[in-house]
Parts: structure tokens; C-alpha cells; sequence
């Protein structure tokens, strides 16, 4: 199963550039979309139709800003909107989709903002969203992905020194992301990539992008015992149309029991 996550920085306008061709091409089962910055009304569904995908939407009760959606192949048992705190869910960042076998989870986590002014309610945010995903994982297992808005280590970023005090890459941020891999999330990629220089998000500004200076912020996480069933797990730096680009991962839907032992060695 192949499930793609992607901030396309305003679905209107990534619409207009290369999401069709990138969707075919990709042909993932499932793209989360962080930052769509639309109603549905407001967005032609046409990837929607025979042999395409259903989506689901969860945006911001302010127009043209934050929101994610889900488009899927296979229809979810079950989706909800938020985490069921209204302070966090007034801006459309949760959208949960339940499959057999796990909770999907894609979300578009606050930034703190330039002078850090919303780092205090960033980190109330981390700890309530991380209860969410515990009592969700005490169900079943949880796959979720989106624009964490914080690179986790050193080799999340270009220039580890000169960020330390930036949003982003606070300490308080950094422990938040410690938090989830305490708590058992698995950081998908860094499992297969335990090198730097792999980014998914550049600044537009100075060349930043063609010179890959960047940061990591978006990110795949499963549950630990989905571990056997992560067979890759990939960052699409080449895809342009947002100051994002895509990343995924593939699950074996039932890992065969050789799988299990070969991956957990």
C-alpha cells in the first residue's frame, strides 16, 4: 500500500501547475494534503470518478488559510475531523481515516511563528495531539504523516547552529518530536536514510531550493509494530509546485511472518 504525503502550500493553486501529472504519475493508494487553503466547494474534485479517488476534507473556519484532505482509493471504515478539542479545531489540521488495519492520521501541526509568539500554544498543541494518537494507537496501530513544522535532529536542516533559537527548531519543539519517539512512533525515513542533506521543505527565497538548502518537516510515523510492514519509505524532492515536496511510504498490507523476522533484525 502506498500512501503519499504532500503541503501543497494551496491546492487551487498547485491545480494549476503539476498535481494531476504528479497524481497519475505517482498513483499512490492514499495522498494526505496538508495546507490546502480551500473549501471544498471552492476546489473540482476531478481526480474523483471511475478508477480514481474519493476524498475527504477537514479546513479552517478562515478562508484561503491552513486545511487538510485525504484522497483515497479504498473507502475508510470511518473519518473524523479534529482531535475533539475546539481549540485545536478550528483551523482543519486532523483528518483521521480508519482501514482495517490501522488509523491514518495526516496533519498540518502549528507553526510558532517567526518571533515565537505561538511556541507556548505549539507546545500545548504537542502534548494534546500526542494523547490523541496514544488512544488512538491503543486500538489499533496509527500511520500518520504531514508538515510536523519542526525538523527533529541536526541532520534535519542545513544549518543546525544558526536555527537553534528559530521556529522550527527550538529546543521545546525538538522535545515535542522526542515525545512522539518515546512514546513509540517510528520516523519512517529514518529508517532506510540515517545521512543528512534530505529535505522537504526550502525557503523561496535566495535559490535555496537549488542549492538544497533546507529542512526535513514533513514526515511519516507509524506505530512500532507496524515496523514489519514498512518496506520503504522515499522524499520526492524532484516534485515542484509547493515549497514542499512529497514524501511516502509502502506497507505491506499483511506481512508475511519471514518478512516480520527479516525486518526486525
Amino acid at each position: 500500500m502506498k500512501l503519499i504525503s504532500w503541503n501543497v502550500n494551496g491546492l487551487r493553486a498547485v491545480l494549476k501547475k503539476n498535481f494531476l501529472d504528479y497524481l497519475k504519475e505517482e498513483s499512490p493508494d492514499v495522498l494526505c494534503l496538508q495546507e490546502t487553503k480551500c473549501w471544498p466547494d471552492q476546489v473540482e474534485p476531478v481526480w474523483e470518478g471511475d478508477g480514481g479517488y474519493e476524498t475527504h476534507w477537514n479546513w479552517a473556519e478562515k478562508k484561503g488559510y491552513s486545511g487538510t484532505a485525504i484522497l483515497t482509493r479504498e473507502k475508510p471504515l470511518n473519518v473524523t475531523r479534529g482531535i475533539g478539542i475546539a481549540e485545536h479545531d478550528r483551523e482543519g489540521r486532523v483528518l483521521t481515516a480508519e482501514y482495517p488495519g490501522f488509523f491514518l492520521v495526516n496533519v498540518y501541526v502549528p507553526n510558532s511563528q517567526r518571533e515565537l509568539t505561538r511556541l507556548a500554544y505549539r507546545q500545548q498543541w504537542d502534548r494534546d495531539f500526542l494523547a490523541y494518537l496514544q488512544g488512538l494507537d491503543a486500538k489499533k496501530p496509527v500511520v500518520w504523516c504531514g508538515d510536523l513544522n519542526v525538523a527533529h535532529t541536526e541532520l534535519d536542516l542545513t544549518n543546525p547552529k544558526a536555527n537553534v533559537k528559530n521556529h522550527g527548531f527550538t529546543p521545546e519543539e525538538r522535545s515535542g518530536f522526542d515525545a512522539v519517539v518515546k512514546a513509540g512512533f517510528v520516523d519512517t525515513f529514518r529508517e532506510f536514510e540515517k545521512e543528512g542533506g534530505n529535505y522537504t521543505w526550502w525557503s523561496p527565497m535566495g535559490g535555496a531550493r537549488k542549492r538544497n538548502v533546507g529542512w526535513r518537516i514533513d514526515y511519516f510515523l507509524v506505530s512500532a509494530r507496524l515496523r514489519p510492514a514498512l518496506q520503504s519509505a522515499v522524499i520526492r524532492p524532484s516534485i515542484l509546485g509547493s515549497d514542499h515536496c512529497p514524501v511516502g511510504i509502502e506497507l505491506e498490507s499483511k506481512p508475511s511472518p519471514a518478512a516480520k523476522a527479516r525486518r526486525t533484525k
